[in-house]
């Protein structure tokens, strides 16, 4: 699998209280989701960024306050519209 190494100041980790285990694993988090939420990825491509299994990552956006269907007003009355 292809990696991506970050170099970080060890005071980074101390400051966001977390290992960096625990910091690699909320930046694929974050990309994952602002991934999503900008429609640059599905939902389950964005699973599979972040790590998590669907309902995890359906978690993660609720907790965040992030939609997690991604369709607009216009696009629900077009699809209304057509029933």
């Amino acid at each position: 699998m292809p990696q991506v190494t970050f170099d970080f100041p060890p005071t980074v980790f101390s400051a966001l209280r977390k290992s960096p285990t625990e910091f690699a694993a909320e930046m694929r988090l974050a990309a994952a989701i602002h991934w999503y939420s900008q429609e640059m990825v599905s939902q389950g491509k964005a699973t599979e960024i972040a790590g998590l299994t669907r309902a995890q990552f359906l978690e993660e956006l609720f907790r965040r306050k992030v939609p997690a269907i991604q369709v607009t007003l216009e696009e629900l009355r077009e699809e209304l519209r057509r029933e």
